[in-house]
């Protein structure tokens, strides 16, 4: 790409600042349960700075590559994401119940993460290849199915659900970018509806955890039990936090306090304002992304934007409303911060992805 434009620097200095923050409070979080657990209490920060320095150089790299390359990659990606997916339910690494990563010896990793990437640069070049045609059900659907139908149905056999819901929400936000008509949305709702019943139907566990999220103290050791200690430690943080390292929710209450539920230690340590700073920081990377998306010099750089940007705010939100018990748990990470390679590391691919596009951004 010839052109001397610099990225977004604003969107650049969020994500760093992000990443730090999210280094520190992994250390934070996890410094009891790793010194109980693996005898050191750096272990898991250690090896979260090696990812996190990994990501920063990936998130400039990808900043370097020119987006439109991926519209040429749009088709080989979605193969190779669902080869990679077939491939964990034949050779994955199971871990708690599910089988959802690849790996050879301690290094591992989940295609899923890459699926969401995938995912979002197939729907941003269908969306801005169906620009100006008319909408009917052949049009809107056939293409949503082929996109998302094979995916969904392995992640389904991992079983990897919060996936699920991410890419549903995400496609769901590009077809109101997209405007979509109102009238094809009512088969969407519906399908949702009947495929949430008969998962909750099949699996007990997710009705467990409908049950728990409803009232947590009916089962307080059981499905209740990290729902309230989360609360504990929201509450516990008042205004200002009880000060950075004096979680006590940490010492082995809260179950891996580093990953899902790390949000909850910022609460605890950092208080209020600690939360909001948090909020703030996710408020502003979306208002940079999404202007980014806004001012693309064309709709698959738009639609592309939009997308990558929407992986990253749906999961927060996500996050966040379960961390404080106002929707069931879905076992979803809070980007930046929750510990996690792989995941962190595609984050930063998005990014890279958003960085590039501002770089021919018409303002």
């Amino acid at each position: 790409m010839k052109n001397k434009k610099s990225f977004d620097q604003m969107l650049f200095a969020v994500a760093l600042i992000l990443s730090v923050f999210g280094l520190i409070m992994v250390f934070s979080a996890s410094s009891p349960a790793a010194l109980a657990l693996e005898n050191d209490s750096f272990h898991y920060v250690k090896k979260q700075a090696i990812w996190a320095v990994l990501g920063i150089f990936v998130m400039l790299f990808c900043s370097r590559i020119d987006y439109r390359i991926y519209k040429k990659w749009a088709v080989l990606m979605s193969v190779v994401s669902n080869v990679l997916l077939a491939l964990v339910l034949v050779i994955g690494n199971s871990a708690k119940g599910a089988q959802r990563w690849l790996g050879v010896g301690s290094i591992s990793f989940q295609p899923s993460e890459f699926t969401k990437i995938a995912i979002v640069v197939a729907l941003a070049t269908y969306f801005a290849a169906m620009e100006g045609k008319k909408q009917n059900f052949k049009n809107i659907y056939l293409p949503l199915i082929t996109i998302l139908g094979i995916p969904c149905i392995l992640l389904l056999l991992q079983p990897h659900f919060s996936i699920i819901i991410i890419l549903g929400f995400v496609t769901f936000i590009l077809m109101m970018v997209y405007k979509v008509k109102l009238r094809f949305y009512l088969p969407v709702i519906v399908v949702v509806l009947i495929a949430a019943v008969a998962l909750v139907w099949v699996a007990p566990y997710r009705l467990q955890r409908i049950t728990a999220y409803r009232n947590p103290f009916a089962d307080p050791q059981g499905d209740g039990y990290q729902i309230i200690q989360s609360l504990f430690a929201i509450g516990s943080g008042g205004f200002g936090g009880l000060g950075l390292s004096r979680s006590r929710q940490k010492y082995l209450y809260i179950p891996e306090p580093q990953n899902d539920y790390i949000f909850s230690i910022v609460c605890e340590e950092l208080g209020f304002i600690g939360a909001l700073l948090v909020l703030v920081l996710f408020m502003v990377f979306l208002w940079r992304s999404v202007k980014i998306a806004v001012n693309a010099r064309d709709s698959f750089g738009s639609y592309l934007a939009f997308g990558l940007c929407m992986l990253i705010i749906v999961q927060v939100a996500l996050n966040i409303l379960v961390v404080t018990n106002l929707i069931p748990p879905t076992g979803i990470p809070l980007p930046f911060f929750s510990a996690g390679g792989s995941a962190f590391i595609f984050q930063m691919v998005a990014v890279g992805i958003i960085l590039n596009i501002s770089k021919t951004s018409n303002k």
